[in-house]
């Protein structure tokens, strides 16, 4: 119901309703595994780039849905939430759970802020579409109910000067290695012997921002960072 536009007349398609669920089941497995990792300090902060860019993004995410929600144009509200999440699982939880697992690393306890901070807007972003599976997760780590709680406002990463774009650069860059592994036959946790980065000056920052993260996450030995002009482009090279 949510996927029909007010106004207009929606089939019935037994795909959505698969749709629906994939979503549902990825929410559960997303707060499981974010709530697995351990607890922030009490006192610790957002520092990192990578950390900072993702709730930059996700305060655009926010501030959208909101203004969708209000004009009642909730299918806007939900796409743009969905579309979100997505990434946020597939890309940013890859490239930070090595991180965030340590104890001891550096950056550790921004990469387990950010992403509570994260799992507790989008569950609530999608607690009018997944009333149940957000009402599970969120009684996890709540005494109340997910339906009695605010609806969520801005983080402030974005006014406090974060970008987003470290975000997209990384993602870019972290999706060109798993495609040079997949394309190659060979497993994600392969060695790559040396990704090589063509691009503008602001896109190079970006990925040196994040070099620790991509290091890990693609198992990358060397990183070549290559001005050129135009649009980002990814070389990779596996070991062996």
């Amino acid at each position: 119901a949510a996927s029909g536009r007010p106004g207009a007349d929606t089939a019935f398609d037994q795909g959505q309703m698969k749709i629906g669920r994939r979503l549902a089941t990825k929410l559960l497995n997303a707060s499981k595994f974010v709530l697995g990792i351990g607890e922030p300090a009490a006192t610790g902060e957002v520092t990192e780039p990578l950390d900072r860019a993702m709730l930059a993004a996700l305060d655009d995410v926010i501030t959208h849905a909101t203004t969708a929600m209000r004009d009642f144009e909730y299918t806007t509200a939900l796409e743009r939430t969905e579309r979100f999440f997505w990434a946020f699982c597939d890309d940013y939880l890859e490239l930070v759970k090595q991180r965030a697992y340590a104890d001891d690393a550096p950056g550790a306890d921004s990469a387990r802020r950010a992403l509570r901070t994260a799992l507790s807007v989008l569950q609530r972003l999608l607690a009018p579409f997944v009333p149940y599976c957000t009402e599970e997760a969120w009684s996890w780590w709540h005494d109340d109910s997910i339906h009695t709680n605010a609806w969520p406002s801005a983080t402030g990463a974005r006014d406090n000067g974060a970008n987003s774009g470290t975000l997209d650069v990384a993602s870019t860059v972290i999706r060109a290695i798993r495609k040079a592994k997949s394309d190659a036959k060979q497993s994600m946790r392969a060695e790559v012997a040396i990704a090589r980065i063509h691009g503008p000056a602001a896109d190079l920052a970006a990925v040196e921002a994040s070099r620790a993260d991509l290091t890990a996450a693609g198992n990358v030995t060397t990183f070549d960072l290559l001005p050129a002009d135009g649009e980002l482009r990814i070389v990779v090279e596996l070991a062996g």
